[in-house]
């Protein structure tokens, strides 16, 4: 029987062939390994010669004026509430004003009824009438020689007496008639027709509006950057804004919150401001100087230390620890930075401080992005 060679053998054949002609050459190359001069180089060693420096955006910041407030909150207060009281006994009789209205400083209220208190102005005028006619007629006998010294100056006492007497019933009949003792607006609590009033008791209550008050509370920290006279503008719950200015500043804390009492005076011409509604009032203080800058630049240092990169002379990182005096969800008010300092805003996490990076101002950076929407 004939021997038959296969396809496939004579191509295990060849291959062989090949591979030992390769190895008969002694160029080896082990994985991993590249000692050629072709070899591709390290990383580090690329991104040095062949990959440009990592780009960041920045914004120059410089510092300007911070408005700096003091935020209170309190609530509305009349200048002065004054019960209109009774000085005498009695039945009130006529009630001259409702819930309401407005009186004037001596206008006639409430009305007591007179009783027995006329009778006594009688009664008392009837007794200074004969102690008068008493004292003269002993005047006359003692220019004749007829009374002693002694009795004219009895007489004189009793005839002052009498007067005096007199002078208090009228006094007494007057009290009768209850005047508003301050101008305001009628407000309860108010006696009603047939009360029985001691002395002491209210007839009605004034309210006097005009000025309002705000009173609130300043903590010990705020309190040294204010003083009388200062400008506050306060807002009501209810709606209204008003601007007063500070006219009282406690000069002791309160034990239990440590916090000072201030009253700020309201123009209320038109009564239009309530009493006991809840305000905050807002007091501007002098402005210092700090850097405003956003929060999303922010960054952590090493140390867990808040603050920002920048981009030094010669495009070089730095980290700058920020001190946060205030901030909102949209802008922080920052102290420790330099004028014309360049914060990193993008590419801030992707750098470290020494790394020298290629800076491009945020104007630029929009500009280039408008250029290429545009082409």
């Amino acid at each position: 029987m004939a021997f038959r060679i296969k396809g496939s053998h004579i191509t295990a054949l060849i291959i062989a062939g090949a591979i030992v002609g390769w190895m008969a050459t002694g160029n080896i190359v082990v994985g991993g390994q590249a000692n050629s001069a072709n070899a591709t180089p390290p990383p580090a060693e690329r991104n040095g010669k062949d990959e440009a420096l990592f780009k960041v955006r920045y914004i120059t910041v410089n510092p300007e004026i911070r408005p700096d407030t003091i935020l209170v909150r309190g609530r509305t207060q009349a200048d002065s509430i004054v019960s209109v009281r009774a000085e005498t006994r009695g039945t009130l009789e006529k009630r001259l004003v409702s819930k309401g209205d407005r009186v004037k400083a001596g206008d006639l209220v409430c009305q007591l009824d007179r009783g027995v208190r006329e009778t006594g102005i009688n009664r008392a005028t009837a007794a200074l009438d004969q102690a008068v006619f008493d004292y003269e007629g002993a005047v006359e006998l003692q220019k004749k020689g007829y009374s002693a010294n002694t009795r004219v100056v009895a007489l004189k006492a009793a005839m002052d007496g009498a007067s005096a007497a007199l002078a208090e019933a009228k006094l007494e009949l007057s009290r009768t008639d209850i005047t508003a003792t301050t101008d305001g607006i009628v407000q309860d609590p108010i006696a009603e027709t047939g009360d029985n009033l001691a002395i002491g008791d209210v007839c009605i209550t004034l309210i006097n509006a005009n000025p309002m008050l705000f009173i609130g509370q300043v903590s010990e920290r705020q309190v040294g950057h204010i003083e009388v006279g200062d400008q506050a503008g306060v807002g009501l719950v209810s709606g209204e804004t008003v601007v007063g200015n500070i006219r009282y500043i406690s000069p002791s804390a309160d034990a239990a919150t440590r916090t000072f009492l201030i009253e700020v005076e309201l123009p209320n011409p038109d009564n239009a401001l309530r009493d006991g509604v809840t305000a905050a009032a807002q007091i501007e203080l002098d402005g210092t100087e700090a850097y405003k800058i956003r929060p999303s630049w922010l960054t952590l240092d090493d140390d867990g230390s808040i603050g920002v990169r920048v981009v030094e002379d010669g495009g070089e990182v730095a980290f700058r620890q920020l001190n946060i005096i205030s901030h909102t969800p949209d802008t922080m008010w920052v102290t420790g930075l330099e004028p014309d300092t360049r914060v990193i805003t993008v590419g801030q996490d992707y750098v470290i401080p020494g790394q020298t990076v290629e800076p491009v101002a945020a104007e630029a950076a929009a500009q280039t992005a408008k250029d290429d929407s545009n082409s």
